[in-house]
């Protein structure tokens, strides 16, 4: 099953919907980690959810969702584009107990940022005061957007899978009858269907009584934006002095990717050439 995003719109309601199906992206965000089964379900949940405000969210540029706390999860961030081209990452303190979001980390924020292509940067920020990953996006649009808004949100081993209900701006008098009947079918819906059924049969199954307009869906990948170049040009930060105290100890320096796991060595040539580079890019903008 290709991983896909669904937007479908509701021809006697003003309200939009969404649909997410990841395993291929999944599978790749979470190879080569050995994170603790609750933390991978959260992750998948959080991948799914990253691709959904990413489609409803009006922007060209980058998404980056995180969560942060002071539990055995500390940090869990999804970072993507328009294009919804996504990577993700986790980092665990302590044995996460599956559980309670509050339970896995600790008290803690939300934060969504969005950085456009064009205009200024976005950072909208709520408190971990649901228990669930859903409830605090829902909570996020309530305050932010303040448009009626509820997510699904599904993840095991294999598969991460969402969908997104949101009321349309210039919704009318009757949109929280309408609104609360599709809340209701939806709420029917399984993991497991989202995970095995195609999208367009799961959309038949809860929606068959209505008049539902399905666009053409969109692709969603995995994609690291890490490179040797980047890796070298980060080192090349780092005090001269500390450099070359590593170097004399080391040979080389090694930097390896968080997100996907590549790794990068650099010898003293390497990081020389870089300096130097640095400092006649520096000397060439006086």
């Amino acid at each position: 099953m290709t991983d896909k995003l669904y937007r479908y719109l509701f021809d006697q309601a003003d309200v939009r919907g969404e649909l997410v199906q990841l395993n291929e992206s999944y599978q790749q965000m979470i190879a080569g980690h050995d994170y603790p089964a609750p933390v991978r379900q959260l992750l998948g949940q959080m991948l799914a959810a990253t691709s959904l405000l990413t489609a409803i969210l009006k922007f060209e540029g980058e998404i980056a969702v995180q969560i942060q706390g002071d539990g055995p999860l500390r940090l869990m961030v999804i970072n993507g584009t328009h294009q919804q081209a996504l990577r993700g990452v986790a980092r665990c303190q302590d044995e996460v107990p599956s559980g309670t979001l509050q339970e896995m980390v600790g008290k803690g924020h939300l934060v969504i940022t969005i950085t456009p292509k064009e205009g200024e940067r976005y950072q909208g920020v709520v408190g971990l005061t649901e228990p669930t990953l859903a409830g605090c996006l829902e909570q996020y649009f309530a305050q932010s957007e303040q448009l009626r808004t509820r997510l699904w949100l599904h993840a095991n081993d294999q598969h991460a899978a969402g969908m997104l209900l949101q009321e349309m701006p210039a919704s009318n008098v009757d949109s929280d009858v309408e609104f609360e009947h599709l809340e209701q079918l939806t709420d029917t819906v399984k993991a497991e269907e989202l995970f095995d059924l195609p999208a367009e049969e799961v959309l038949r199954r809860l929606y068959h009584q209505e008049s539902v307009q399905v666009f053409e869906p969109g692709p969603v990948v995995f994609r690291c934006s890490c490179s040797r170049e980047r890796s070298l040009s980060a080192i090349v930060t780092l005090d001269p002095t500390e450099l070359q105290a590593i170097l004399a100890e080391q040979d080389a320096i090694e930097m390896q990717c968080d997100y996907c796991g590549a790794q990068y060595r650099f010898d003293a040539i390497d990081i020389a050439a870089a300096q130097e580079g640095q400092t006649g890019g520096s000397s060439a903008q006086h």
